[in-house]
């Protein structure tokens, strides 16, 4: 696929998981057939690997580095790659954010620090970004956090502000809900119209591409990538209710992995879903996160059930 790093930001993009070994060790090998597997599926245009679901907040710099350049590796040479770069601290952001850039990375997503849940300086926020900007020269894509993730959802005047940053090009939109996402949508358009908006709310998919999406870069894709390309297919088309039937195909599986309590579980039930399905050995999680329960289990494999057909 050729075109700027805008362009072949559309469609389908998989936010991948990092395979661990018993010992919590970064198990290399599972990793690259991982990244092999989901981006030999026709229609997974790219990558976003060291997101969330890739447990980037417990993964050293150096394990972060190798990520993309396993990525890199083992991914086809059109795949687009954007790393994301996870700290709490701006100076090492900016460190971490060259260094991503130098192992490969085509674009970087800046996630906003976790402890800006609780509260911040908006003045912070834009600093945080000039920090990473500064230090690299790829794309840049901001990150809209969940409605419900505290003070890290920006308001409206600091995405603004963000989005007036010509390095910035894209934007995840990950509101999880569909109200927020209209509206930072709306206001984008109006702002910035050549930045790429991504619906990124694994369980509202199809509502974001009726309200508008150049894409999405969701985990979704890493566990049934076919289905979420299907979905998406079928909404550049308009045809709504192709879309509608793989929705429902989808839905079940979205809210096993996200919605269903305690929150914060989404990456063990991926892992958990890929080791159902045969394509993940062991489903090791770092801690204090451990692997899927035995209802978490049964819950997550009747949903792929209905996503695979075998309901």
């Amino acid at each position: 696929m050729s075109g700027s790093f805008v362009d072949r930001l559309c469609g389908i993009h998989a936010a991948t998981i990092v395979p661990m070994r018993p010992d919590f060790a970064i198990d290399e090998e599972a990793l690259a057939a991982h990244i092999s597997r989901v981006t030999a599926v026709r229609g997974i245009n790219g990558l976003l690997v060291n997101g969330h679901a890739g447990e980037n907040f417990v993964l050293s710099l150096a394990e972060k580095r190798r990520v993309v350049e396993i990525a890199r590796a083992s991914s086809p040479m059109d795949c687009l790659i954007v790393s994301g770069v996870n700290h709490e601290a701006s100076l090492e952001a900016a460190r971490e954010a060259a260094t991503l850039e130098e192992a490969g990375a085509d674009g970087l997503l800046v996630f906003p620090p976790n402890s800006w849940a609780l509260g911040h300086d908006d003045a912070c926020v834009i600093a945080h970004h000039r920090w990473v900007r500064d230090a690299t020269t790829v794309p840049l894509m901001l990150y809209c956090a969940p409605v419900d993730a505290g003070a890290m959802a920006y308001p409206r005047s600091v995405l603004e502000h963000l989005a007036g940053d010509l390095r910035v090009v894209a934007i995840k939109e990950g509101s999880w809900e569909v109200a927020a996402y209209e509206e930072n949508v709306r206001l984008i358009r109006a702002l910035r119209p050549d930045v790429r908006v991504l619906g990124s709310g694994d369980e509202h998919l199809l509502t974001s591409y009726i309200v508008g999406s150049a894409g999405s870069q969701v985990s979704l894709a890493a566990v049934v990538p076919e289905l979420v390309v299907a979905l998406w297919t079928a909404a550049e088309a308009g045809d709504w209710t192709q879309a509608r039937a793989v929705h429902d195909k989808l839905y079940p599986l979205s809210v096993a992995v996200y919605r269903d309590a305690p929150g914060g579980r989404a990456t063990a039930r991926l892992k958990a879903c890929l080791k159902l399905l045969g394509h993940l050995e062991s489903d090791t999680l770092r801690p204090p996160q451990h692997a899927a329960t035995a209802a978490e289990i049964g819950a997550l494999s009747a949903a792929l059930d209905v996503a695979t057909g075998r309901a």
